[in-house]
């Protein structure tokens, strides 16, 4: 009886700058995102009239906030991957296996996506079946 191990593939080693730019993207559509939310609120609201409330303004500016974090967390990623060394990589498998959005699971695992991941053509209530 002869035993014969089983070998195991080996983990999707990538360039770690490669990957922190997957994340930049990522954190640049978020903050697209989000800044799409502040004109729909303006129009659910009754339009400029709103922001005459202090807690509508402040709804406003939690939103204004979160698009300059986003966009602040990118740039910095940005700039400190200019500085990692090419030869540095990482295992992404088990990073991968946490994100439960399919799109961005995808975009971080470096398949190819074109745009931002709500594009403007789409109207409110469509949706894709999965």
């Amino acid at each position: 009886m002869t035993f014969t191990p089983v070998m195991e593939p080996p983990a999707p080693v990538e360039a770690l700058s490669d990957i922190l730019m997957r994340i930049v993207s990522e954190l640049h559509d978020v903050a697209y995102l989000i800044e799409r939310i502040e004109p729909q609120l303006l129009e659910l609201g009754g339009g400029a009239d709103v922001l005459n409330s202090p807690d509508a303004m402040k709804v406003m500016q939690g939103i204004d906030l979160a698009v300059q974090k986003s966009r602040g967390l990118a740039e910095f990623i940005d700039t400190i991957t200019g500085e990692i060394p090419h030869g540095w990589t990482v295992d992404v498998a088990t990073a991968l296996s946490l994100v439960k959005l399919a799109e961005m699971q995808k975009a971080l695992g470096g398949a190819t996506r074109h745009g931002h991941s709500q594009p403007l053509s789409k109207a409110a209530g469509d949706f894709d079946f999965f």
